[in-house]
């Protein structure tokens, strides 16, 4: 090799030299950079395995959530609903024929309650007074022939047992007025003016109250609760429920303002402990 060679050559080694002297100072300061980020990917994986992403939800899951929103915002069916279906298997049309204080033969109405499996039945004592003919009408349509066969007159309830039994009896829940308030809902069923099963709402408006009954020779009536629900003429011997559906009392009389015969506002009831213990047919509330 001549000189020129060898120092061409000593020139040669001495730039790789200095370019492998760079790419050592450079792969130093990269590989810190290149594990960071192996670490990193390691943790995302790793989390990835430990932590997995949730599955999006199913159809199903989308349909039952959404049923389930729509419900927290649909309402509850009223109370009164509720009340109405619980009382209607129970509840009697009552149809007399007597005679009035003319003694004319004609015909009233009134409304009843079954209370018994046998198909007893709670009403107001004025509604089958002075009467020769008593009939009954159930829910389910089917009709019958009743007798008295109990009275308390001075507390104006009567009890009646039909010679024929609907298919299916139903007989009301007795409840109890002890634990009610001034204030609490009260609901009346029966068939005012004729309209059969008709239902009102309103309030408990008092207790302990005395009314004259002239349907009775002007009986004095004590004990008895007070209510604004709607009643008429064909309510008597009605249950008064409360909104668990249970009979509270037995509606009894309403107070007029003139001599027409209308709802003013005030109807009354005899509590149901009273009502039920007639003949010694029902437990003392």
């Amino acid at each position: 090799m001549d000189q020129k060679a060898a120092r061409d050559h000593e020139t040669d080694s001495g730039q790789n030299k200095v370019r492998f002297g760079r790419l050592r100072a450079a792969g130093r300061r990269v590989l810190p950079l290149l594990a960071a980020a192996g670490f990193a990917f390691l943790g995302v994986y790793l989390y990835g395995i430990l932590f997995p992403a949730p599955l999006p939800p199913s159809q199903a899951e989308i349909d039952a959530s959404v049923n389930q929103i729509l419900a927290s915002v649909t309402p509850q069916p009223a109370y009164s609903t509720t009340v109405y279906q619980n009382i209607l298997p129970s509840l009697v049309f009552i149809r007399v024929t007597g005679e009035d204080a003319n003694e004319d033969e004609g015909y009233s109405i009134g409304s009843g309650v079954v209370v018994t499996d046998q198909g007893d039945i709670l009403t107001a004592y004025h509604v089958v007074d002075n009467s020769f003919k008593i009939e009954v009408f159930f829910a389910d349509g089917s009709q019958a022939a009743a007798e008295l066969i109990a009275a308390e007159p001075e507390n104006d309830i009567a009890m009646l047992r039909p010679d024929k039994l609907p298919e299916v009896v139903v007989p009301a829940v007795l409840g109890s007025s002890n634990g009610m308030r001034v204030g609490d809902q009260a609901f009346a069923v029966g068939n005012p003016l004729g309209f059969v099963a008709s239902m009102s709402a309103g309030v408990i408006s008092g207790f302990d109250r005395t009314l004259q009954i002239n349907e009775l020779g002007d009986l004095t009536l004590e004990g008895l609760i007070q209510f604004d629900t709607a009643v008429n003429p064909g309510s008597s011997g009605g249950p008064l429920l409360n909104r668990q559906g249970q009979v509270i009392g037995i509606v009894t009389g309403l107070v007029n303002a003139s001599d027409e015969v209308y709802f003013s506002g005030i109807g009354f009831a005899v509590p149901i402990g009273t009502a039920s213990a007639v003949g010694g047919s029902g437990p003392d509330y």
